[in-house]
This record gives C-alpha cells, sequence and structure tokens, in this order.
C-alpha cells in the first residue's frame, strides 16, 4: 500500500481548483458534494486542499509546483505522477461511502469495480447506518458488557444474520433485532420463481438470497447452475420435503415459473 487512504471533512472549507472544461467540472460536482466551496484563486490562504485540471503539461506542472510551495496537498487530474492524494471512485450511501483506489494506476479499473460493487450495496444501507447510530444508547443497555455487545453486533451484521449489510432487509429488521436481542436467530423464508433456467437471469435480489441462504429447497426442474449460485455449506432439500422440515435460519424455496 503506498498509499494512506482517510475520509477528509471538507463541509465549509474552501478547496482550490485550477482549470476549466469537463474534467475541472467533473471535480467541482465532486467536490461541492462533499460540502466544499471551490474557488479559482490560488493565492487565498485557508483552503484545506487544490486540485490542478489544466490541459497543458507544463501549464500543469508548474501550478501544481506552486501550490505545493504553498504548502497545499495537490490533485493533478490525470497526472498521477504529480499527485500528492487521489480522488477514489466512491459509492455513496450516505453516511456509509465506500471509496476504491488504485493509487493512480488505472481510474477505468476503480470505475469497473465500483460498478460491480455498487450493485451488491443495498440502496438504502445508509438507513441502516443511521439507525444503528440512533440506538447506539439502546445497544448498550441490552448488551452492558463490551465483548458481548461486539459479538452480538457482529453476528447481527454477518452474512445471514438479521442485519446482513447485504440484505434490502436489514434497516427493517433493526427494530425487531433491538425488541428481540435474540433475533438473528430467527427464521426467514423467501421465494424465488426462476423466469429461465439460465443463471445470469436471476435478478439481483434473488442472487442475493441464495448467497445467503442457509436451506434451500429446490423444485426438480430447477438447473444445477441455478444452485451453484448459493453457498457451498448450505443444506440442500427437495422441494417436495418442505413439510418434513421446518425452516431454520435464512431458508430460500425455489422453483421454475410454469
Amino acid at each position: 500500500m503506498n498509499q494512506l487512504p482517510i475520509f477528509v471533512n471538507l463541509s465549509g472549507r474552501k478547496v482550490i481548483l485550477l482549470g476549466s472544461g469537463e474534467m475541472a467540472e467533473a471535480k467541482r460536482r465532486l467536490y461541492e458534494r462533499a460540502g466544499a466551496e471551490v474557488v479559482g484563486d490560488e493565492t487565498i490562504a485557508d483552503a484545506a486542499l487544490a486540485v490542478v485540471a489544466l490541459e497543458d503539461d507544463a501549464e500543469a506542472a508548474a501550478a501544481v509546483q506552486r501550490l505545493r510551495d504553498r504548502g497545499y496537498l495537490v490533485n493533478a487530474v490525470d497526472r498521477s505522477a504529480l499527485c500528492d492524494y487521489t480522488t477514489p471512485a466512491i459509492i455513496d450511501r450516505d453516511p456509509v461511502v465506500v471509496a476504491i483506489g488504485t493509487g493512480g494506476a488505472s481510474a477505468g479499473l476503480a470505475k469497473a469495480l465500483r460498478q460491480r460493487l455498487e450493485q451488491l450495496i443495498p440502496a438504502n444501507l445508509g438507513d441502516l447506518a443511521t439507525g444503528l447510530s440512533a440506538a447506539r444508547d439502546r445497544i448498550r443497555q441490552i448488551w452492558p458488557d463490551g465483548p458481548q455487545r461486539r459479538k452480538a453486533i457482529d453476528a447481527a451484521l454477518d452474512p445471514g444474520g438479521i442485519l446482513d449489510v447485504l440484505s434490502d432487509s436489514a434497516s427493517a429488521n433493526l427494530e425487531t433485532w433491538l425488541a428481540m436481542p435474540a433475533a438473528d436467530d430467527l427464521s426467514e423464508v423467501e421465494d424465488i420463481l426462476l423466469a429461465s433456467s439460465d443463471p445470469d437471469d436471476l435478478t439481483l435480489r434473488q442472487a442475493r438470497a441464495l448467497g445467503r441462504a442457509d436451506q434451500i429447497f429446490a423444485g426438480d426442474d430447477v438447473p444445477q447452475g441455478v444452485l451453484d449460485r448459493a453457498r457451498a455449506d448450505a443444506e440442500r432439500y427437495a422441494l417436495a420435503l418442505w413439510d418434513e422440515n421446518p425452516p431454520r435460519g435464512r431458508t430460500v424455496r425455489i422453483r421454475m415459473k410454469r
């Protein structure tokens, strides 16, 4: 690791931006989204960071040096060798922020990873974070012992837990978890009706359900390729055995659409 990833609070602070055009405007939007006041005057004395988005190589290098001489950390757009810091590809689930950086090696790679991860991370993950923050005192009351509290939170947030961070229902389950501290042991059943036999036609929700399931009850006509998308350690049963095996943990019933 040749760069230290950090999150900088820019709310109400100035960021110097030199340059114009598409690259500069993209940076302006990014910093303003973080609450910064973007200014074009490099002589001000109270900026937090500086960005150089100049087209000409010589002009950009000279601007970077001037700003460094004044004590600023500088990001030079598309010139990783001149950068004191780089801006990552961002997945925003406010207040949760996932940042992906490559140390300036490849912005395209960071973007591709962001697009993949964007599909996996629920849009309402920020609601779970906000809810956990608001419930901090209640959580301490339920689990006053520190190690016990950390264990309970970890179990709830783990894959398959009641607050599984990749589950769309995690934030909705928060109150249940607080009201019933052992709620992570409750059974949860999800029905999947397949539109086709092609595993690539699984919806994101269906793929998540399969990936989290502790038990799978599958119809005889469900293709093996679809079942291979489930966890290897998930228990598998024929759908006909549903009445004989009460669900435990996260359970999926999967059938082909008729």
